[in-house]
């Protein structure tokens, strides 16, 4: 392969992991992503402009934003809607695992909402969420105990993040945790598209006795932007029959239950 074509396919490969990038925050500035990405910022003006171009995003003075964004809000939608049959069984399964009276995490997400729509209808429950659409989904049910983190709105998930969001939970015990991740790898772990989350998941496992993780098989074998930590942090994975023989052995090896949703 020449030079050109290796400066291409990085180049293509960078630009994916900006979009994934920009479809979790729904903005950043220029300089955050060269120094993320680990380029200079006419190299990353350049990345936007070709990702302009292509329809993904609208650029602005010193940087860009998910040209989707405003829609989806208005609409109350979120950005990953792939694979919903499997999400939709992997969220009655884990619905499944929880219990009248329980107080419960549930982070934000297209999976752990499934979560939330299945326990519509439960009685004497305490929900703590960084999401915004499962705080409305929940808020107005009876027997729904709900509460939100402070922090700062992303737009695209629909969620409170960074470290405000991360210190609510400190000195909180609750007695399971429902945790989204963008990819799972067995080398790299639970991986994520921003750095923005990954204090508040590290502060949501902490508060809870169980962490039970919701993920899709396609994540599976995947790896996103920043790493939160290897996958025996999770005591359950619940996933659908996509998973592989292999990764589930692998993945049960190092401790952890996997329920096929």
């Amino acid at each position: 392969m020449s030079g050109g074509s290796r400066s291409r396919l990085l180049g293509e490969a960078r630009r994916a992991k900006i979009l994934e990038w920009l479809q979790e925050e729904g903005s950043a500035r220029v300089r955050t992503l060269a120094e993320a990405f680990d380029v200079s910022e006419v190299t990353m003006r350049q990345d936007l402009e070709k990702m302009e171009a292509d329809g993904h995003i609208v650029r602005e003075h010193g940087g860009a934003f998910l040209k989707s964004v405003t829609q989806q809000v208005r609409a109350m939608a979120l950005q990953h809607l792939e694979n919903m049959d499997a999400k939709q069984r992997i969220g009655r399964a884990a619905a499944a695992l929880v219990g009248d009276g329980e107080t419960i995490i549930l982070d934000s997400g297209s999976t752990t909402t499934e979560v939330a729509a299945q326990l519509v209808g439960r009685h004497d429950m305490t929900v703590i969420t960084n999401a915004l659409n499962i705080a409305l989904m929940l808020g107005a049910e009876p027997g729904f105990d709900v509460h939100m983190t402070g922090g700062h709105f992303k737009a695209p998930t629909l969620s409170l993040s960074g470290e405000r969001s991360a210190d609510y939970f400190r000195g909180l015990f609750v007695q399971k945790l429902f945790l989204a991740t963008a990819a799972i790898d067995l080398e790299a772990g639970l991986t994520y598209p921003a750095l923005s989350d990954i204090p508040v998941k590290q502060a949501m496992i902490e508060a809870a006795e169980r962490v039970i993780l919701v993920a899709d098989s396609s994540k599976i074998g995947a790896r996103s932007f920043s790493a939160l930590g290897g996958i025996d942090m999770v005591h359950v994975l619940v996933t659908d029959d996509g998973i592989r023989d292999a990764d589930r052995a692998a993945i049960e090896a190092v401790g952890v239950e996997v329920m096929i949703a």
